[in-house]
């Protein structure tokens, strides 16, 4: 039962994959001042590029609740870093739900990973909650930060209610492959922690 429980070094492995994390989404993030449909494309980009650091991490996880931690970090530092709070209940949930998935895998299951991860990266999308529910507000907010009008259009062209289900898919979508590709990169680590 002891195996069980969260030791102190799994705080520091899920407080270390959470800043790479956040650094990936950071960096992706930059590359929307250029243009709004890079913004669109996180849904692409942090799937595949995150996927390194983020196999490396599922190699790791050998309990219960050390990806639903990650979660819940990820979910604190957008609201911190301006995102609001509008996705944090997409972000936890996706985490707990990415654990549950690993877990009945055994945390062994490479099948499982996959689809965890795809599950996991859907948190993505919390970055277009603001966008979408506060439209509005939103707009205003980018044109007082200089933004123009033809960035805002092409922006909610992109993002909004009819789009963010395609969105949500092509996470998961990318997701499952950037899972794929993670494990190519790390496979040495697979390998040594028992993952098939």
């Amino acid at each position: 039962m002891e195996k069980k429980k969260l030791r102190p070094k799994d705080f520091i492995t899920i407080g270390i994959f959470t800043a790479l994390l956040f650094v990936v989404e950071f960096a992706c993030g930059m590359l929307g001042y250029i243009h709004p449909y890079i913004v669109a494309s996180y849904v692409v980009m942090i799937p595949l590029v995150g996927s390194i650091p983020m196999m490396l991490f599922y190699t790791k996880v050998e309990k219960f609740g050390m990806i639903s931690i990650m979660s819940v970090l990820l979910a604190i530092i957008m609201f911190v870093t301006g995102m609001g709070y509008l996705g944090a209940p997409l972000i936890i949930l996706s985490g707990v739900i990415a654990d549950l998935i690993a877990k009945s895998g055994g945390y062994k299951s490479f099948k499982k990973t996959m689809i965890s991860h795809g599950i996991f990266c859907l948190w993505i999308c919390a970055n277009y909650f603001p966008v979408v529910i506060t439209a509005k507000s939103y707009r205003e907010g980018l044109v007082e930060s200089g933004y123009s009008a033809e960035y805002c259009d092409n922006l909610f062209r992109a993002i909004n209610y009819k789009t963010i289900g395609v969105l949500l898919v092509l996470c998961f979508i990318f997701g499952c492959i950037g899972a794929v590709i993670g494990k190519a990169v790390v496979r040495k680590h697979f390998e040594k922690a028992g993952i098939v």
